[in-house]
């Protein structure tokens, strides 16, 4: 089992902090193995089991539990005074009113609270009024490559890389050798999330269009869209639909965490831009089942799996414009900023033009990046080009 050391570390420093610890993240991405595995940390470090209430509300045996009466009953049962306990509901979304039950722990003495989520709003409405500056959010991804490495223990990493952007890297997943069953199971993922996530929770009657929009944008990461756009195309294929429609259905997409998005930025102008944004996946795997055995598109999906690696690593991740061109990612913390152009290759000269020419135009002094799959990097004019396996595995 990888143990996800990058979330386990944050849920040590906060330990018996007076902290919510709210874990976000796409269905199947480790939320609930986080869950065990720093209950598993607990106990080594001295704390029993009575001191641990543990519920996952996708286990039917809770359902009584979900009228957020009998929760906080349930839960309070197992209070003690002078004793400290360790409350972890697990996908407490499926809690009506959940909000009321966390606020009441919050104020208690010696309780700490961690719950987690398949949907943005957990963090918004109620919860973001009663808990203001009362909880922290950490945001939880499907395997990073170097737990991917971990995982699968081969000695060069170079050879592993290839399966870890065709197959994708849902925990569960990427344990499964067989090609059939790990498709199976990364289709109800798909499924799962569209339908009981989005269509249910969203309450979505055009279940199709949903379908529709959502292959658009899967086929489409890394391109330039807007909500406009994406209607006026999927009309021309005969399925009529308006740019309000499509943006409730990207908004949709985004609560469930199978989407994320970059917005513009325009590096001279120094300002954002409010249209023409780009959408990365949660995982590449899910593009394959809801495309199926279409071209793969790397240069794409590298630039989805670096996407998703800067998030990881905390940072802010816009993309740049500057003048007429166009830079894949700047990278923001803090006062930090970093600059990444993305490809396959750059050993053709017109590709290699292509992506270091918007770098040699930003006149800062801030590092700047091209990532390729080519074993010689070069780089130019102060600017460094990378392997992307090395990029991925650097600490």
């Amino acid at each position: 089992m990888i143990q996800r050391k990058q979330y386990m570390n944050k849920l040590i420093k906060m330990k018996d902090e007076k902290i919510i610890r709210v874990i976000t993240g796409i269905r199947r991405s480790g939320k609930s193995t986080l869950l065990l595995l720093f209950q598993d940390y607990l106990k080594e470090n001295g704390v029993g089991e009575d001191q641990i209430i543990s519920l996952n509300f996708e286990d039917m045996q809770y359902e009584p539990l979900l009228d957020y009466h009998k929760l906080y009953e349930y839960i309070t049962a197992h209070l003690e005074p002078g004793k400290r306990i360790y409350v972890f509901l697990d996908e407490i979304q499926s809690v009506p009113m959940f909000q009321k039950v966390v606020d009441s722990l919050y104020i208690k003495d010696n309780v700490d609270v961690y719950i987690t989520g398949s949907d943005a709003h957990l963090l918004s409405g109620d919860l973001a009024t009663l808990l203001s500056g009362r909880y922290i959010e950490i945001k939880m991804l499907p395997l990073s490559f170097a737990e991917y490495y971990e995982l699968k223990g081969a000695s060069n990493p170079k050879d592993v890389f290839p399966s870890y952007y065709l197959n994708g890297a849902f925990p569960q997943a990427a344990a499964i050798a067989d090609d059939e069953v790990r498709t199976d199971y990364i289709r109800g993922i798909y499924n799962t999330v569209l339908l009981k996530d989005i269509v249910a929770r969203k309450k979505i009657t055009d279940v199709e269009l949903l379908e529709s929009v959502s292959r658009f944008l899967f086929d489409n990461i890394g391109n330039i869209v807007s909500s406009q756009k994406i209607a006026d195309s999927l009309t021309s294929y005969g399925r009529k639909t308006t740019s309000v429609t499509v943006e409730n259905y990207l908004s949709a997409l985004m609560d469930a965490y199978v989407l994320y998005k970059a917005p513009r930025y325009d590096i001279k102008g120094k300002q954002y831009l409010e249209s023409l944004e780009k959408y990365y996946l949660a995982d590449v795997s899910l593009r394959h089942i809801a495309l199926g055995e279409r071209n793969r598109d790397i240069g794409h999906i590298l630039e989805n799996i670096v996407f998703l690696e800067l998030i990881r690593r905390g940072y802010t991740v816009q993309i740049g414009k500057v003048g007429e061109k166009e830079v894949d990612f700047i990278a923001t913390s803090g006062d930090q900023k970093i600059y990444y152009q993305v490809a396959a290759s750059v050993l053709d000269p017109a590709t290699f033009k292509r992506e270091f020419e918007p770098l040699r135009i930003i006149k800062d002094h801030y590092p700047k990046f091209v990532l390729t799959m080519d074993d010689f990097p070069v780089g130019d004019n102060g600017i460094r080009q990378m392997n992307i396996v090395d990029f991925l595995l650097e600490s």
